[in-house]
């Protein structure tokens, strides 16, 4: 599958952005559905312990963001359902296909053990299922922005395309 450059960069700046948002709200879905699970902090301390685990993760956070923005991009025309459901349900497609891999976390993370307990706990699937939707539904909205439908592929007209502008070809080939 050939990537258009521009597309993909528009997406990874829509993926971008909503990993910011999505950061940026992070402290009040904390206290809304009481559970201190943050992923800036979970990506940063992968890395580093201390002061610059936040900011680290933060970087990496929105990395990916875009990464998943660039691809959504490049998929988002052939997904058969309305465009304003898209990023939604790519945001959720991605949440459901991870979130069972948490049980590893605390074997796995370096910091495991200080890791609030995801696996099990319902607030938890919760705000990362809000955390996801919310991505989704900026991503779906900002790309959509970014690479309007104009540059989505379009239906050919039959008429349109058997005629070069002089007339049908049925009408040349008659002529004999």
């Amino acid at each position: 599958m050939a990537l258009d450059r521009t597309r993909t960069l528009r997406g990874a700046l829509a993926g971008a952005a909503a990993a910011a948002v999505w950061a940026a709200q992070q402290p009040l879905d904390q206290r809304v559905f009481g559970c201190d699970y943050d992923d800036a902090e979970l990506l940063g301390r992968f890395v580093t312990n201390g002061r610059a685990a936040y900011p680290i993760g933060l970087a990496m956070h929105v990395a990916n963001g875009a990464v998943f923005g660039a691809l959504y991009a490049n998929v988002a025309r052939d997904i058969p359902v309305p465009r304003a459901l898209r990023g939604p349900l790519a945001g959720l497609a991605e949440h459901l296909a991870t979130w069972p891999g948490t049980p590893a976390l605390p074997r796995m993370h370096p910091a495991g053990d200080e890791l609030p307990q995801l696996w099990g706990s319902g607030r938890a699937f919760a705000q990362a299922t809000w955390r996801h939707l919310l991505f989704g539904t900026v991503l779906g909205e900002l790309e959509r922005r970014l690479n309007p439908p104009d540059s989505e592929p379009q239906p050919i007209d039959p008429a349109s395309a058997a005629s070069n502008g002089h007339g049908h070809a049925e009408y040349v080939v008659s002529l004999n």
